[in-house]
């Protein structure tokens, strides 16, 4: 496996991290409060990172998603990525990627995903009801990806549907979402073996925000240890600089391994994904480790600022927020681990989230 990133992929992460580090500011974030940067997703879209995802592919989303994390920036570029333009890209009907498609890519279209813990179901030919208590990004959203208790795919219009909003411990811009008979679109147009085909598209759904979020991770760990580096090494104590102190040190170091857990094991499960491999299990292990070792980082990257990591307004607890966020969103390492268990033992890493269903 090669983890190096192509010409298209350098470039694209290249031009990421300008935007998101000359827009993605302490002031700018301050100022937007809970809410997302509007500025900031136009000016993503409008350099055509959005829609370059589509062929850079998912270890390109990756990259790119790192460059976010390491500036905590407050846009849908994930859930519209993995919900919208991956997932209709993968699994939509010819008509709906020619329809949906370029308005994602040009941000007009924002697509968030309500999937696992999702209390949907099919009421009428077309009609869903249900809850679901958190949408991250709901607020920005125009569709949301909705699975249903039979694990099909929908597209729901928020403008149709009734939407909360919520606040989470990260500035995700959340929503809850209600349906009740709410007209809704199946995602795909297929013949044949139906059910089959609707359990591999939302596995493939599933592992792929996995892959992607575990790379938000990876840049919000690197980006929370970037900052205690910073610190421990003006900061002093003694005449001496904390960096000096063996304690810091190993913190530090602790928390560099993991941050390179996290990023490699991402790597690997969009590396496959793109080359069509399986990923099932490489993706359960890449959330893993983000969930597991991502709260385990931002703790460390609080700590290490001493009393300053106490402050609510300092900006590495931006990053502790986002942390412990995506550790909740990813789901508890224990069930994760279970669940990856479960899949290693009945065989069913083979079948299961293998690249991307043909349209």
């Amino acid at each position: 496996m090669d983890f190096t990133p192509i010409q298209e992929q350098a470039a694209a992460r290249e031009l990421a991290a300008r935007i998101f580090g000359d827009l993605s500011t302490h002031e700018r974030l301050a100022a937007a409060g809970t809410g997302s940067d509007a500025e900031l997703w136009k000016a993503l879209c409008e350099a055509g990172l959005v829609a370059a995802v589509e062929d850079i592919g998912l270890l390109g989303l990756v990259l790119l998603l790192e460059e976010q994390g390491r500036t905590t920036a407050q846009v849908p570029f994930a859930a519209s990525c993995v919900y919208g333009l991956s997932a209709v890209s993968a699994h939509g009907s010819a008509e709906q990627r020619e329809r949906l498609l370029p308005g994602i890519g040009d941000g007009t279209v924002v697509v968030s995903g309500a999937l696992r813990g999702a209390a949907v179901r099919e009421e009428g030919p077309g009609e869903l009801s249900g809850t679901v208590a958190v949408v991250p990004w709901l607020r920005d959203a125009t569709h949301v990806l909705v699975a249903d208790d039979a694990r099909r795919l929908w597209l729901v219009r928020t403008g149709e549907a009734e939407c909360e909003p919520v606040e989470l411990t990260a500035p995700w811009s959340a929503g809850r979402l209600t349906l009740d008979g709410t007209p809704a679109e199946r995602l795909g147009d297929r013949a044949g073996n139906e059910e089959a085909y609707e359990s591999r598209a939302y596995d493939d759904v599933l592992a792929t925000a996995r892959t992607a979020f575990a790379g938000l991770q990876a840049g919000v760990c690197a980006g929370s240890l970037a900052r205690a580096v910073e610190h421990t090494n003006t900061r002093e104590q003694f005449g001496r600089p904390l960096a000096a102190k063996q304690g810091v040190q190993l913190r530090a170091a602790d928390a560099y391994m993991d941050t390179e857990a996290i990023r490699v094991t991402a790597y690997e499960a969009a590396w496959r994904r793109d080359e069509g491999l399986e990923y099932a299990s490489h993706a359960l292990t890449a959330a893993w480790w983000a969930s597991e070792a991502g709260q385990r980082i931002v703790h460390t990257g609080q700590h290490l600022h001493g009393g300053m990591g106490a402050d609510l307004d300092h900006p590495v607890h931006r990053h502790f927020l986002w942390g412990r966020q995506l550790d909740a969103y990813l789901g508890c390492g224990s069930e994760l681990l279970q669940e990856l268990g479960e899949l290693i033992v009945n065989g069913e890493g083979e079948g299961e989230g293998k690249g991307a269903v043909e349209a």
